[in-house]
């Protein structure tokens, strides 16, 4: 096996584990019996918000570990060649892992502040995030 499969399966475990622990986390944090101030929607819809958070929450977390091997990696970059683009990659990934972070729902909900009736548009953001951040990681890992 050569180097870059060892690297993209090392990194498809990981996002893969980080997955199942954030999805069994967060749907032991948002069960409905957790927002007993929050509004109840109709009938049928109840449980479709409780998907979508928990959702949420488990793409918002592999963003944040895709942003780490993101970071890791330009840091890596940056030592061996000083480039100042990769310096500005550096601070661009590291403020990106600020926002994935302080956007997560399990984030959101320590500090005791819950988003509700977004429906499908909350995890609408993060996915396409994720997407992006697929395609740099190829790149930055590819060259």
């Amino acid at each position: 096996m050569n180097r870059n499969t060892k690297i993209w399966l090392v990194v498809l475990l990981t996002l893969a584990a980080i997955a199942i622990l954030a999805a069994f986390w967060a749907s032991s944090v948002f069960p409905s019996s957790l927002f007993p101030h929050r509004p109840q929607p109709s009938e049928g819809v109840h449980f479709d918000f409780e998907f979508f958070y928990v959702a949420q929450t488990v793409l918002s977390s592999v963003n944040v570990a895709l942003l780490c091997y993101l970071l890791t990696t330009y840091v890596d970059i940056y030592r061996k060649t000083r480039s100042q683009f990769t310096l500005g990659l550096t601070l661009f990934s590291l403020v990106f892992l600020l926002r994935t972070l302080t956007a997560n729902p399990l984030f959101m909900s320590i500090f005791g502040f819950m988003a509700f009736g977004l429906g499908p548009f909350a995890l609408l953001p993060d996915f396409f995030e994720f997407l992006a951040l697929t395609v740099l990681l190829y790149l930055s890992v590819k060259y």
